[in-house]
């Protein structure tokens, strides 16, 4: 089908013909790359820890403001305890993100 429809609108793709519209491509912001000091490969199988809580977490960027997180882990998420310090701990997810977590967020899981 060609030209325009009844409406004077150009017709959508036409998928009988397995021909498919593309997006338009976009360049991601800095902020949503893992940096490269930040990812863990290849990524832990075993784990020492949990999160009981959703907590943000976040990378060790230069210039980067307090208050905004990189994202957040879901409750349940677990993790191994890298460094463990008293108000914040270093952790590394099933994904290799290598991030900072609120310690109090954090369980041991049961040996075994």
């Amino acid at each position: 089908m060609t030209g325009k429809d009844r409406r004077g609108a150009k017709p959508g793709p036409d998928l009988d013909t397995g021909a498919f519209v593309r997006p338009d491509p976009m360049v991601l912001a800095e902020e949503a790359l893992i940096p490269q000091h930040n990812l863990v490969e290849p990524p832990p199988t075993r784990f020492t820890h949990e999160l009981v809580v959703d907590e943000p977490y976040r990378y060790d960027r230069p210039k980067r403001r307090a208050g905004e997180p990189d994202g957040v882990l879901p409750a349940g998420t677990r993790v191994v305890l890298m460094i463990d310090g008293e108000e914040r701990s270093r952790v590394v997810d099933g994904e290799g993100r290598y991030v900072e977590v609120r310690s109090a967020s954090l369980r041991e899981l049961p040996h075994g």
